[in-house]
């Protein structure tokens, strides 16, 4: 199973991301779409399903009918999305989770802390400061979690 994860949309569904959820077995966002059509558009991209959370900027419906966090099974693996990771309120490692994303800062990270993968895919939506628009790849396989970064604009 290879998962597309993405966030921070905030409305800008770029064509390079449209590209890339072709190639999905799953899309995961992170909150903050930004607009409904975000959605939809990844829908029509790929037979794979799409899975989305509410971010702070998700206000309005249908996107304040988003779920604000989500666990899934892909691949032998628990993955659970929330978009703030300071809202964090179990312990991933004690709930059996392997993989937990995240997004809101717009900022990439990838880090490894009691056998759980946290991942902050960054942002693919408009650019924030000085930082790179960049999603993720995250392989999952038989239990086992590989992420892979990925820079659309440096």
């Amino acid at each position: 199973m290879r998962a597309l994860v993405i966030s921070d949309t905030h409305g800008l569904l770029r064509p390079e991301v449209l590209a890339l959820a072709r190639e999905a077995g799953a899309v995961l966002h992170a909150g903050d779409v930004g607009q409904p059509e975000v959605l939809t558009a990844l829908g029509a991209a790929t037979p794979a399903p799409v899975y989305a959370i509410r971010g702070n900027v998700d206000r309005t419906p249908p996107l304040s009918g988003l779920p604000e966090t989500l666990l899934l099974e892909l691949g032998g693996v628990w993955v659970y999305l929330l978009h703030d990771l300071h809202a964090l309120d179990l312990s991933p490692e004690a709930a059996g989770i392997g993989v937990v994303i995240s997004g809101h800062t717009h900022a990439p990270r990838l880090e490894q802390r009691g056998g759980v993968t946290f991942l902050n895919p960054g942002s693919v939506g408009p650019r924030r400061f000085r930082l790179p628009v960049a999603c993720a790849w995250l392989h999952l396989h038989e239990g086992q979690v590989q992420a892979q970064p990925v820079t659309l604009l440096p």
